[in-house]
């Protein structure tokens, strides 16, 4: 065997490990019994452990040194960089580091689901203090003298930094905010959702929503979770969802979303299976995938209007007056607190919040006793309106209590590569309404497929966004676009 052949061999086994510790996660999360936390988290900080010594195996290096590079082809080069990006990486961490932070991370899940159920962060303040130490540990080893949060948002987002993100988000904060300011205070105001909608029902719509978008529950499943979720690759891509019997819109706009994860996942060339090209490219590519099928595709005109003759089937009243007004429902903005049941137009505000707050966090300008107050002062000066509850705060995600600091801004990152691949995508498939209507998504979601999905980790993120639309990555689609349709749906 060639030491090529030697290396993708002993990755194999590599990204295998990596499945069964996102197997793991996902059972934390759904199915574990509630006093197996302690153990789950010994359990993950072995394997975490295991995983980082494969990384920087000596062998690892030696074959990398045996490979003439000059004579690989695209896949193959795709591979090493990969390979080559994960061992930098793990060689500056301590295995030590690496496993205590899988293992604080593990316990603070459940300290973390705790606390939000009892609205206590005083309770979840000293584990969060925990892991935002060891993330700076593991940032500032990682970096050396460079920034700290650009050290860990280069493990979500290949390339990108804190200054392109903080760029990115004062192109759009005006636009975004003048555009929120002007339908919150339209004459025309779209009816809200009334009504009970049985949680088992919603679930049963749900089922029919993934097949709709793509997603094969030969090679996946959908269950229920506090904070929705996909997990897993290949032929093992699960989803959550979540209910709520009086806004059904929450159940259903989460499972398509993360549907558009796991179509992502189980989309990737097959020939890439447990390899390091296996996978989506980036989180913000990951998230261009799950927005467009939740917003752009899901949230459309035509598809609202299948949506509406399901639910008016369903369910034993009716949802909205007609077609028109029902797609005016679904897009309709509101005052909230919640970043995962957000409009389009304020979603990316919650997080340029988020992104402001852990970047602070991380360079130690602000300390987490100090986060709470800090989180309710920044919403209130960016919504005008107060928080009421840690709930609908600082506890609301899931994100930092899994150590997930640099992960917020690659959700506006996604939106951004969305608004770019929706509008080849409509360049080129002059009848996705039509399809849209009659409830076939899948028009649409082959097209992201063929462009995005099947490529999985061989091109560099913003690579995999031009080579799929021709152009270069701008904000511009995306905000002529949420200006185009709420000024329609508002009047303005």
């Amino acid at each position: 065997m060639t030491a090529f052949e030697d290396l993708m061999v002993f990755q194999r086994d590599t990204q295998a490990l990596t499945e069964i510790a996102g197997r793991l996660g996902w059972d934390q999360e759904t199915m574990m019994p509630e006093g197996a936390g302690p153990q789950r988290a010994e359990e993950l900080a072995a394997i975490e452990k295991m995983l980082h010594a494969r990384r920087i195996d000596p062998k690892v290096g030696a074959w990398l040194d045996e490979i003439e590079a000059g004579k690989l082809d695209d896949v193959s080069a795709a591979q090493i960089r990969e390979i080559k990006r994960a061992q930098t990486r793990a060689q500056k961490v301590p295995v030590e580091l690496s496993s205590a932070i899988a293992r604080a991370t593990s316990v603070a899940q459940g300290k973390w689901a705790d606390a939000r159920a009892k609205d206590d962060f005083a309770a979840f303040r000293p584990v969060l203090k925990e892991i935002v130490s060891l993330r700076r540990e593991e940032a500032a080893a990682i970096a050396g003298d460079g920034d700290l949060y650009d050290a860990l948002l280069d493990d979500y987002e290949p390339g990108a930094s804190g200054q392109d993100i903080q760029t990115m988000f004062d192109a759009m904060r005006p636009r975004l905010v003048s555009l929120r300011d002007a339908t919150l205070g339209a004459s025309h105001q779209p009816e809200k959702l009334v009504g009970t909608y049985p949680a088992k029902k919603q679930m049963n719509l749900s089922k029919k929503l993934t097949d709709k978008f793509g997603y094969d529950l030969t090679y996946g499943r959908i269950d229920k979770a506090v904070h929705p979720f996909s997990s897993g690759s290949g032929l093992d891509v699960r989803i959550t969802t979540r209910t709520n019997e009086q806004d059904p819109f929450n159940c259903f706009y989460s499972t398509i979303h993360e549907v558009g994860h796991a179509c992502y996942e189980q989309n990737v060339d097959r020939s890439y299976l447990l390899t390091p090209i296996g996978r989506g490219a980036s989180m913000g590519v990951h998230e261009s995938q799950s927005r467009i099928y939740e917003n752009q595709l899901g949230r459309s005109r035509a598809f609202t209007d299948w949506l509406y003759r399901q639910m008016e089937n369903k369910f034993d009243h009716g949802c909205a007056g007609d077609a028109d007004a029902f797609y005016g429902t679904v897009n309709r903005l509101e005052k909230g607190y919640i970043r995962t049941e957000a409009d389009e137009v304020q979603y990316n505000l919650h997080v340029m919040l988020r992104f402001d707050l852990e970047r602070r966090l991380i360079s130690g300008q602000l300390d987490v006793a100090d986060l709470e107050e800090a989180w309710n002062a920044l919403f209130e000066a960016d919504f005008g309106y107060r928080i009421d509850r840690s709930s609908n705060g600082v506890l609301q995600d899931v994100h930092w209590a899994v150590g997930l600091f640099g992960y917020f801004p690659t959700y506006s990152l996604g939106n951004v590569y969305a608004g770019c691949l929706h509008d080849a995508l409509r360049a080129d498939l002059p009848d996705l309404d039509a399809n849209l209507a009659r409830g076939n998504a899948t028009y649409a979601t082959a097209w992201l497929k063929e462009k995005v999905q099947q490529h999985g980790a061989l091109f560099a993120p913003q690579e995999v966004i031009e080579t799929a639309t021709g152009k270069q990555v701008s904000v511009e689609p995306l905000l002529s676009y949420l200006e185009a349709k709420f000024s329609e749906i508002y009047r303005l």
